[in-house]
């Protein structure tokens, strides 16, 4: 178990932003070969909870510290928090590889979120693209748990191959309930692979859609998020219908370092979910 001697840390941490709170890992569960879901518990007063969409800073102690979206709902009263990380470097790694009784510090949380509730009433449509597909799981599970209040919801999932899919159990639990639509696709064919093939891209432009009446949520690789909302966008839907979750450089989480400067727009502040009358013209800006 990783020790951290808490007494030294400030009461103010649950609530002060630039002090990270101490969580300790609960459990932590493979998703593939680079990416782990852990969940975090909070061994003093909770941070506020995070909305979907939101992100939280997460800080290795001795590594360094790095912006992660959230990728579960809330859990009841005791602060869990759920977070789903992929290996891309050194804090990422420490983090994704933090076993159960491991003690991380937590900042947060900062950001926009997905804001599902406005597309009560109409249809939803969610599409992912590799880990994108984290931040886009609590839009998922919030919208079948209260399945009545949205009609048609059509979610697309796209992996570079079957083993890379994330949350791989949950998804076949999606289909088998059958309460949403759900698309599943690689990006090239596989042997012993029975679903589609190809990219997010081609089950959307099958898709008929109620333009007046659909909203859709976007997460993954900046060109998969361009191509889908252009799709979208020639089938008559408004770019404000579009929603889209922007990565950048993220280092305070509260619009002061500048790091993630896109444009007119502070994505840690402004972002990361803006709807893609925003995000058209910044999405030609490379990633820092």
């Amino acid at each position: 178990m990783t020790v951290l001697k808490t007494a030294t840390r400030p009461a103010s941490a649950a609530t002060e932003p630039m002090v990270p709170a101490p969580y300790q890992v609960v459990t932590r569960v493979p998703e593939n070969h680079d990416c782990a879901t852990l969940r975090l518990r909070p061994l003093g007063p909770p941070r506020p909870s995070p909305r979907p969409g939101q992100f939280m800073m997460l800080y290795a102690f001795g590594v360094g510290e790095v912006a992660i979206s959230v990728s579960g709902l809330p859990e009841g009263a005791d602060g869990l928090l759920t977070h789903t990380i992929r290996d891309v470097g050194a804090v990422s790694g420490a983090l994704q590889r933090a076993e159960p009784g491991t003690v991380i510090g937590v900042r947060g949380p900062f950001g926009t979120g997905w804001e599902l509730e406005s597309a009560a009433g109409g249809d939803v449509v969610i599409i992912a693209g590799g880990v994108g597909l984290a931040p886009l799981r609590p839009v998922i599970l919030a919208a079948l748990a209260e399945r009545s209040r949205y009609r048609r919801v059509t979610i697309i999932s796209g992996a570079r191959s079957p083993a890379d899919f994330l949350f791989a159990a949950e998804q076949e639990q999606w289909a088998e309930r059958a309460v949403a639509d759900l698309h599943r696709t690689i990006d090239t064919p596989v042997s012993g692979w029975h679903g589609e093939i190809g990219f997010v891209t081609e089950p959307l432009a099958r898709m008929r859609l109620d333009p007046a009446c659909t909203t859709a949520f976007l997460c993954g690789p900046e060109v998969m998020m361009r191509f889908c909302a252009q799709t979208l966008l020639r089938n008559g839907m408004p770019p404000g219908a579009i929603r889209v979750s922007l990565e950048r450089n993220m280092k305070c989480g509260v619009g002061l370092c500048g790091h993630c400067q896109l444009g007119e727009l502070l994505v840690c502040r402004d972002g990361p979910v803006v709807g893609y009358d925003v995000a058209e013209s910044l999405l030609s800006v490379r990633e820092l």
